[in-house]
């Protein structure tokens, strides 16, 4: 069964940055992808400006050098999407660019996910780049005088490509004999990181679960001509998930929202779609129910303005 992050041998009366510090392990995916689009050479922009009367100096202008909307591209795309979409799902986000924080008992499962995203990656790159002479000849016609050999390489075989790694985000211990002044600094700074993730952490839960439930309350109480309005069963399906990922994920760090999750998972248990769509009486029940719920969302998302968020120097 999986845990909370309070659940483990870090102790429950540990602060929440403290537990998310000690359970945590950050992580950057990266990804190299062909750029396809391409400014215009001040030729070209001169050549594009002629149609408007204009002077090309004054005319900001790209090329699109592929069709995207090419399915083998979207397939690319698609992967990349993906990958994104699971690396969010398994972690909570950290006031650094590139960079979220895992839980490190699911490290493994986690790496061996995203060995399988690069696999998908590299074949769908191997299925488009055996479509890429079609694209560029099909661009050769579309972009008729604008169209240049050199924008195009010879393989796109290397160049899209996901790398991860884990990057330490603890202080250096041999900085505490070299400088043990700016040891102390680089340590409240990372103390204060961690203080910041928490806060991150809560804003998410909370803007995610407000949303997931207004929704579900319009759809269930809304008309359309008099009639229900159409409900869905992902609309109770991604509510669901969200459970899963807050109980894996959560860091305890709000007591009303620990109980609001609780209330609302009450609201739904043992409910199914197909009984909100057959039973009118029920429909009412639950969307009254997640008002509730909705109404205390929001009273904590104007009392709570997002927070600052740290970003190192560049």
């Amino acid at each position: 069964m999986s845990t909370t992050l309070d659940d483990r041998t870090i102790g429950t009366a540990a602060p929440a940055a403290e537990r998310l510090r000690n359970s945590m392990a950050a992580m950057r995916v990266s990804f190299t992808w062909f750029g396809t689009r391409k400014t215009l050479t001040p030729v070209q922009k001169a050549l594009a400006a002629r149609s408007f009367g204009a002077q090309g100096d004054f005319l900001s202008a790209g090329k699109k050098l592929i069709d995207t909307r090419h399915p083998r591209f979207k397939a690319v795309t698609g992967v990349r999407n993906r990958c994104v979409a699971f690396w969010k799902s398994v972690s909570l986000p950290y006031p650094e660019d590139g960079i979220r924080l895992v839980r490190q008992d699911a490290l493994e499962m986690v790496d061996r996910q995203m060995s399988t995203f690069r696999a998908d990656l590299e074949e769908a790159v191997t299925q488009l780049d055996a479509h890429f002479a079609e694209l560029q000849a099909a661009a050769r016609i579309r972009l008729d005088e604008l169209y240049c050999d050199r924008d195009y390489p010879a393989s796109l075989a290397g160049l899209f490509a996901v790398t991860w790694d884990y990057p330490s985000l603890e202080v250096p211990q041999y900085l505490a004999q070299l400088n043990p002044t700016r040891y102390e600094e680089e340590c409240r700074r990372v103390a204060a990181r961690f203080d910041e993730a928490v806060a991150m952490a809560e804003q998410m839960f909370l803007d995610e679960l407000a949303h997931l439930v207004t929704h579900l309350t319009e759809r269930l109480s809304g008309t359309v001509d008099g009639s229900p309005k159409i409900f869905r069963d992902s609309a109770l399906g991604n509510l669901r998930e969200f459970f899963e990922r807050f109980r894996t994920l959560n860091v305890r760090s709000n007591a009303q929202l620990d109980q609001l999750v609780e209330q609302c998972q009450r609201v739904i248990e043992g409910v199914e779609p197909r009984q909100l769509r057959d039973n009118q009486v029920l429909r009412r029940q639950v969307a009254t129910n997640l008002s509730t719920v909705a109404s205390v969302l929001d009273g904590l998302l104007v009392d709570r303005p997002r927070r600052r968020i740290l970003r190192t120097a560049r």
